[in-house]
């Protein structure tokens, strides 16, 4: 065996390429030899499959939980904030702060809130009758013990011209509800029912009086409603599945009733449900605890899984008929599964990336744990149950059998004695075969209008310029969407959209959002309070905020009583015998810690309140005041923490959610570079990463002109929509790239005949099965489908128009393919006329 070297080619290129086509022949050869395999025995790997369904499904049922800790999914796993409460915590236990307006500075366990709010115009302060009223009614409450009553008051008016700023009116107040479980699990239990009670007597108390309207919330809200979204989208799930196997059962059909596979359609899809039920199993019975943003997953596995599915179907139609059915199975496992070993490889490394100990999203790590075992379970179960099934369907082909009703296809001579209708259901191609059609699989409805219409108007040229303008556009709106991303960390886009939880906190932001959450000011080490420099100090560090502060109330105190207190034991003595006697200061004494050594009396740690003036965006602004303000903890000689509850999801959660999408990214950033010069033609990945940059950014972009914030399910989504791009255009590029014909127009009209069949299908069925989600009262399911609509929308658009257009202007160049051809073509001319020289008398013959 020789090897002829092309001219200007070099020895390590050749070297390169030789390496390319044997592991690519060699693959081909592994996958054929189990396409025989698994047609010589469909019985046991259709049989296999169906027995560990079967087993998992049980222990899916026996051990399904739900988790109930909300916090330790969405919030970041590791965080500045949760050290600070814990040191919060430790200076200033709840049951100090018990007495005081803002114990939620901790986290404070059981609870229960209500919002009380008087009609548009009203007064709440006039209706101070009715309030005291829900408010016994809530003390006189069994089952628990009311700690702490705190009240704000929101859509304040105040009197105009007041020195004092007095409150003229006010729409709506707040008041909160905490218990005391001391950490007891009997305890805890209580206060559980006791916050059912509460939220049940809010209920009724909103019956009785219909001039107020009353929002509750209580701890457990929003647990329960992160948990409602899956309860509200199980018949939708149903129906979206429904929906996909009719488009997939309509999509694999013909007229041909014999080469027709309706059947292997809905077969795929019921071997994609399966295995994603077998995959649900095992995460159960390694003790896994549902959440709702799992329900992604069947629509994420689905549109893998469907693509292998679509992909076989179409393999096994680029088969040719004479070969025996087992050949045929195989012949289609080395044409697919090549590419779909690629793909779902992919898929694995970008969430087993994702599942890596460097996300710090549990609701992220949880996702791609699960994902990952669904994509193994996905490719066992193409190749093994759904290869079971097209070894059957491919026996009754080979035998002549109706693909529908399994029965015996009629000869053509007795057909046309049959009425019109039972032609119609009979018919085999028998029609397109006597006039020497070559392949009649071309006659399926998709294949047929990809060839004869598509293929020529998007390759006109003078459809060309518009498909640029096209992508400009689209790209001019993905940069600018890019440029607007928003954190997600608010906890609303993970609820129910009808659920208490979320118009509680609606009118909690539309009323009570002109200032920030209260910030905790915990000042952890011995400070001289007296020395004019510390108070100047404090001053600096609370300028630009609302105070509550002992430290200002006691310096007015020092003020108005004329009194002097410059040094240490004139300071402490005054304040521990007489300010804090007072019966209006005697509230400070919990946020002050003294020490006693010897006779000497120190102050060790204090505290103070924060409250800064916010515009609508109260949620940005908190993230930025914290910014702010830990930086100052380094640099000022005050040693102090700032902590509110809701910096715990707040604290770097825009790098926590981007990181896994990074780290995926980088992960088949870095596998297409290392084949770049291995399996695949290089130019074939260097297509494959600008489009999969392209459509990434442009789902980024639109999505966030959507309104679709940064949370843990739009993150999940671009992980997804990586792998979903490289799954439908890989096989069409390579496919291009590795062509022989005259022009690149010419090639990119093969392809899209060869693959754009299996991608259509596969997208509208993806596309189609979204539908259901829109109808889901909840703004997760709302989220999922936005950006995989738009995912599947991105991924459609370049497939079918930006990259046939765009792959006849740019490499890789075929002139010489055309060259090499036009080569052979001389040779073998020159070669007959040599042979027609050397005899004459065979001219008259040829």
């Amino acid at each position: 065996m020789c090897f002829l070297r092309r001219p200007g080619a070099s020895a390590g290129w050749i070297w390169w390429r030789m390496l390319r086509q044997v592991i690519h022949r060699g693959l081909q050869s592994f996958f054929y030899k189990l396409g025989l395999f698994v047609s010589r025995h469909p019985v046991f790997f259709l049989t296999v499959p169906a027995v560990l369904t079967i087993i998992f499904g049980f222990s899916l049922l026996n051990r399904f939980q739900p988790d109930t800790d909300l916090e330790s999914l969405v919030a970041p796993s590791h965080s500045l904030a949760k050290i600070e409460r814990s040191l919060a915590s430790s200076l200033f236990s709840l049951d100090q702060s018990k007495s005081q307006l803002y114990s939620d500075l901790h986290t404070p366990g059981r609870y229960g809130r209500v919002i009380l709010l008087s009609k548009p115009g009203g007064n709440i302060l006039h209706q101070a009758d009715v309030i005291l009223q829900i408010h016994r009614a809530v003390l006189e409450m069994k089952d628990g013990r009311s700690s702490f009553i705190g009240h704000q008051l929101g859509g304040v008016m105040e009197v105009p011209n007041s020195k004092d700023q007095r409150v003229k009116s006010a729409r709506a107040i707040q008041i909160t509800y905490y218990l005391q479980t001391y950490g007891s699990v009997t305890q805890d239990l209580i206060g559980e029912k006791w916050e059912s009670e509460f939220c049940k007597l809010m209920h009724k108390m909103q019956l009785d009086h219909q001039d107020l309207q009353l929002y509750s919330l209580a701890s457990f809200s929003l647990w329960k409603d992160f948990h409602q979204t899956s309860l509200l989208a199980r018949g939708k799930i149903l129906v979206s599945l429904m929906l996909i196997l009719l488009t997939a059962t309509l999509s694999s059909s013909m007229k041909d009733c014999l080469r027709s596979k309706p059947f292997l359609g809905l077969l795929g899809v019921l071997t994609i449900c399966i295995s994603s039920v077998t995959a649900a199993g095992i995460f159960f019975i390694t003790d896994g605890k549902y959440n709702s943003t799992l329900l992604g997953i069947p629509f994420f596995a689905m549109g893998h899984g469907t693509k292998g599915v679509f992909e076989l179907l179409s393999g096994w139609r680029r088969t040719r008929e004479n070969l025996p059915f087992k050949d045929r199975v195989a012949d289609a496992y080395s044409d697919v599964m090549v590419s779909y070993t690629m793909t779902s490889s992919l898929y694995f490394i970008a969430f087993g990336m994702g599942a890596s100990p460097f996300t710090n999203i549990e609701a992220v790590k949880v996702f791609c744990q699960n994902m990952c075992v669904s994509i193994l379970l996905n490719y066992f179960y193409i190749f093994s149950f759904f290869g079971s099934c097209l070894v059957f369907a491919g026996q009754l082909e080979q035998n002549r059998y109706h693909s529908i009703f399994c029965c015996k296809i009629p000869s053509a001579e007795y057909l046309d004695r049959k009425p019109v209708w039972f032609q119609t259901m009979m018919n085999d191609g028998h029609q397109h075969t006597s006039h020497h059609e070559t392949n009649p699989y071309q006659h399926h409805f998709i294949q047929h209008f990809l060839r004869e219409h598509y293929n020529e108007w998007i390759t006109n040229i003078y459809v060309k310029p518009f498909v640029v303008i096209l992508y400009l556009i689209y790209a001019s709106f993905s940069f600018m969407g890019c440029l607007q991303i928003n954190d997600g960390a608010n906890i609303i886009n993970l609820l129910a959209s009808e659920s208490p939880s979320v118009s509680y906190a609606l009118i909690q932001q539309k009323y009570f959002s002109n200032y920030s959450p209260v910030i905790g000011f915990y000042i952890y080490e011995p400070l001289e309070y007296w020395n004019g420099t510390v108070q100047e100090d404090l001053k600096t560090l609370s300028q630009g905020f609302n105070t509550v502060s002992w430290i200002e109330q006691y310096y007015q105190y020092l003020r108005v009583g004329n009194i002097s207190a410059t040094n240490k034991s004139d300071f402490i003595s005054i304040l521990q015998s007489s300010f804090l006697k007072k019966p209006e200061f005697q509230h400070f004494k919990n946020d002050i810690i003294f020490s006693k050594a010897g006779d000497e009396n120190n102050i060790i740690a204090s505290r103070l309140y924060l409250v800064a003036r916010t515009s609508e965006n109260t949620q940005r602004e908190a993230v930025e005041l914290l910014e702010k303000l830990r930086p100052l903890s380094l640099i000022q000689s005050i040693k102090f923490i700032v902590f509110n509850p809701t910096f715990v999801f707040m604290d770097h959660y825009g790098l926590s959610v981007t990181m896994p999408v990074l780290i995926s990214g980088f992960g088949i950033l870095l596998v297409l570079i290392l084949t770049f010069f291995l399996v695949i033609h290089p130019l074939g990945n260097f297509w494959l990463i600008l489009s999969v940059t392209s459509i990434e950014l442009g789902v980024l972009g639109l999505m966030t002109l959507w309104n679709v914030d940064m949370d843990c399910i739009s993150i999940l989504c671009l992980i997804y929509t990586l792998n979903f791009a490289i799954d439908h255009c890989a096989p069409l590029l390579y496919t291009f790239v590795l062509a022989t014909e005259h022009t690149r127009t010419q090639c990119i009209k093969n392809s899209l005949q060869e693959h754009g069949t299996p991608i259509l299908q596969n997208i509208s069925s993806f596309l189609i099965g979204l539908v259901p989600l829109l109808f889901v009262p909840s703004n997760l399911t709302f989220t999922l489908f936005k950006c995989l609509l738009l995912a599947g929308s991105c991924t459609l658009l370049h497939c079918f128009v930006i990259l046939p257009v765009f792959l006849t202007f740019f490499p890789p160049s075929k002139k010489h393919h055309k060259k090499k051809k036009r080569a052979k073509r001389k040779e073998r001319e020159e070669i007959e006329c040599i042979e027609i020289q050397e005899n004459p008398d065979h001219v008259t013959a040829v």
